[in-house]
């Protein structure tokens, strides 16, 4: 097997251009998880910072925290699930089906 070192560094390069591009869009990527039937959201965006949390009154039982706290934490990984898999959609045009290693975008 022949490879140019040549190509080969053109090639990452292209590839590291697009990456930072790609990590400018996150930037754009908002996802929004809820749990309770809406009652509790998160929103995040594509860096993975927390932009907002949402929860309606219906959700707040002083005699209850727990179950306020597992709403919370629901829709927060549900708004995770959703970023990471339009990162994994964006890498995966990005790279044109290369193979990567698992993980390496969050997926």
């Amino acid at each position: 097997m022949n490879v140019n070192p040549m190509d080969f560094l053109k090639n990452f390069q292209n590839i590291q251009s697009k990456l930072n591009e790609a990590q400018e869009r996150m930037k754009d990527v908002i996802a929004v998880g809820s749990a309770g039937g809406d009652m509790v959201r998160v929103t995040i965006n594509g860096q993975m910072e927390v932009q907002k949390v949402e929860i309606s009154p219906e959700a707040v039982d002083p005699s209850d925290i727990e179950m306020l706290q597992d709403l919370v934490l629901a829709a927060f990984t549900n708004a995770m699930e959703k970023v990471k898999e339009e990162i994994k959609q964006q890498m995966s045009s990005l790279t044109g089906g290369m193979d990567l290693p698992p993980g390496m975008f969050g997926g």
